[in-house]
């Protein structure tokens, strides 16, 4: 299986793209500060889940690799609060972002918990 089809991956991949159109829309003045920092913040949880999954050989560097996915994950949406904050979002664009991360956190915890059920040699096993 490629890493394309974990559905953490997936889902992770397409709060993204939505975060990425949400931002468009976002004052210019913003660029280097909230925008920059959302967009990266989003894409990165996807490639860490790649990287994680490439180094599934190895459980401590993939549980590392998804800790690090978590952790963007949750700095993504504290950017999201502050776009609410700011009024760049309405409240139920930034509920539905909010949810979709969540269930994000959701399914990267659970790879972390279950390591073995995606491929992970864990000893004794």
């Amino acid at each position: 299986m490629d890493f394309k089809e974990l559905l953490a991956y997936k889902k992770a991949f397409d709060l993204s793209m939505k975060i990425f159109h949400e931002s468009k829309s976002f004052p210019k003045a913003e660029t280097y500060a909230l925008t920059d920092q959302i967009r990266r913040s989003s894409r990165s949880v996807c490639a860490n889940i790649s990287e994680a999954y490439r180094k599934r050989r190895y459980p401590k560097h993939f549980i590392s690799k998804l800790t690090d996915a978590d952790g963007e994950n949750s700095e993504t949406n504290t950017w999201l609060d502050f776009a609410f904050a700011f009024e760049y979002l309405t409240k139920e664009v930034h509920a539905d972002l909010s949810n979709q991360g969540k269930e994000i956190g959701k399914l990267i915890n659970y790879m972390i918990n279950n390591p073995s059920k995606f491929g992970v040699k864990t000893e004794g096993r």
